[in-house]
């Protein structure tokens, strides 16, 4: 489902102008990215449970190639910030 598709739905079922339900949609993308910046979690009640999870920096080093059997090189990765979601229970239930 597009972003459009979920917005006329919401403006159908609600009775709103589908301006409204746009602004409403990316109000409420735009605090959830403020929310995750500042204390690494965002939850949308009924939905999910959005968490930054900060993954450190990794070296090279030596490993084998399971199916050759060959000595191989794995790079090195930077630090990096992962996004992690977690559904509740009630969007559990719901599948």
């Amino acid at each position: 489902m597009s972003k459009s598709e979920l917005i006329q739905k919401i403006a159908d079922e609600l009775s709103l102008a589908k301006k409204d339900v746009k602004a409403v949609i990316e109000s409420l993308a735009t605090h959830g990215y403020k929310e995750m910046k500042k204390s690494g979690e965002f939850l949308l009640p009924g939905f999910a449970k959005f968490i930054v999870v900060k993954k450190p920096a990794t070296k090279e080093r030596q490993g084998i190639n399971p199916f050759t059997k060959e000595p191989t090189v794995f790079k090195a990765k930077p630090a990096r910030k992962q996004l992690k979601v977690r559904p509740v229970k009630a969007a559990k239930d719901a599948v």
